[in-house]
């Protein structure tokens, strides 16, 4: 039997959903490994029920000393909750839904469902329904689709009871037939073998813009981050785009991109992406494969942090837990630049040992994205990180030699270009020693000036 805490939330009439009022649960097993405390993680499962605008009636921090096989609570918990559930039915403010800010097999789901009368979603479910509300191009609906279509197969154990029916089998030797069970576990399967296939061409078309791009080539700087760390205001304060962006979790589902210009006149593609999460669905990952190949195949990678969240170590270690399922190393990866949002929130203690640390760390900055306050910093940063290593030359090259001019543009970054009646004038930020394996060495023998 585990102990309770439960806070009574007040609601509005904005907050009110079609969705109905929700209970939401945030079991705290014995002995867990968690960086966070019960209260935060409590806090965050009511944002995401509110990021789906559901009426949250009241929320619980449920402690359970020996998770049951059959309900993942103890009895003591669900007679409690039982009973709140049935009181504000009686009162004429029934309880729709229950919220488990837990992962739930099928079985605890169904069984919990029968203990409360009510339907019962766990963390996984919660957040398929967000990302479903949320995505709006096709590749995001379509790995939306992806991640629930995989949840559900796994569900139908939960037998509604269309699902026990039977199909009779052809002439009098056919046998009982086919359940609906295995109808509907064979159509979700072919579906999902569709949808993957779908998203296959999708990442074969990501695949082909990327070649575009490196031919021009700019290079990419991918957003990552908890969500709700400030990610898409930072891009559109960036690029002064005007991406939705609002104190939300998951305020942003699809990636976008745009073309930011640095201080040095240097173009970049700035790239927000998907928030992460803790406890994030293996689904999830699975189906978002295609969009975080973005941020695989990013020249620079920002990882944004709400640095004044209580949690924001443990966001951080949730971050860089994902980045490395993804073959990117946080802390040896040069790619890498960590980005402390939300500066003008903290004290002058706290600002004051926050800007010490990312200055004395060389690959991280402190901003606040909501003012604009340091942002100078990151475009400096961006700068340094593009030319590391480069010399920015000025080359004069024939128009007839498309060999070295495409020469260039592979392997170098052409960041500006004047064209006359016989001859190219690039200026062309490249490593020295690249510039000297240059394959078509045609050019004007001004060649290889070093610009001022």
């Amino acid at each position: 039997m585990g102990t309770h805490q439960t806070t009574d939330l007040k609601t509005t009439e904005t907050s009110r959903s079609a969705l109905g009022r929700a209970l939401v649960l945030h079991p705290v097993l014995r002995g867990a490994d968690t960086d966070r405390s019960p209260e935060a993680s409590l806090e965050e499962a009511v944002g995401l029920a509110a990021a789906i605008d559901l009426d949250v009636a009241q929320a619980a921090v449920v402690k359970v000393n020996q998770p049951r096989p059959a309900t993942l609570l103890g009895g003591g918990a669900i007679e409690q909750y039982a009973k709140l559930i049935e009181d504000a039915r009686e009162a004429g403010e029934a309880i729709d839904l229950v919220i488990v800010d837990h992962a739930l097999t099928p079985v605890q789901q169904r069984n919990l469902e029968r203990a409360f009368g009510a339907k019962v979603i766990d963390r996984t479910g919660l957040i398929l329904e967000i990302f479903g509300a949320r995505a709006r191009t096709h590749e995001g609906q379509l790995q939306v689709e992806l991640a629930s279509l995989s949840y559900q197969k796994s569900r139908l154990v939960r037998s509604w009871t269309h699902l026990e029916r039977q199909r009779g089998g052809f002439g009098f030797l056919g046998g009982p037939g086919e359940s609906q069970l295995e109808i509907d576990r064979r159509l979700i399967g072919n579906r999902i073998v569709r949808i993957k296939r779908e998203l296959d061409e999708v990442r074969r078309t990501r695949g082909l813009h990327r070649k575009a791009r490196a031919k021009v080539p700019y290079p990419v700087v991918a957003l990552v981050g908890y969500t709700n760390a400030g990610k898409s205001t930072l891009f559109n304060r960036m690029a002064g785009a005007d991406v939705f962006a609002k104190d939300l979790l998951f305020a942003t589902l699809d990636p976008t991109m745009r073309q930011v210009v640095l201080p040095s006149g240097r173009k970049v593609i700035l790239s927000d992406t998907v928030g992460f999460i803790s406890d994030l669905p293996t689904h999830l990952v699975a189906a978002f494969r295609a969009t975080l190949e973005e941020v695989q195949a990013a020249d620079i990678i920002l990882h944004v942090r709400d640095i004044a969240h209580p949690d924001t170590e443990a966001q951080k270690a949730d971050v860089e837990a994902i980045l490395a399922d993804l073959g990117i190393d946080p802390e040896r990866d040069p790619r890498v630049v960590e980005v402390a949002n939300k500066i003008d929130l903290l004290d002058g203690a706290e600002l004051d040992a926050v800007l010490a640390r990312t200055e004395r760390a060389g690959n991280a900055c402190a901003v606040s994205a909501a003012t604009g306050g340091r942002l100078d910093t990151l475009f400096r940063i961006l700068d340094d990180r593009m030319t590391a290593g480069r010399e920015l030359v000025e080359l004069d090259v024939a128009h007839g030699d498309g060999a070295t001019l495409a020469w260039l543009y592979a392997h170098g970054e052409v960041v500006g270009r004047r064209d006359d009646d016989s001859h190219a004038h690039l200026r062309v930020a490249i490593e020295p020693a690249t510039l000297a394996r240059m394959a078509h060495p045609r050019a004007h023998p001004g060649q290889g000036r070093v610009a001022a």
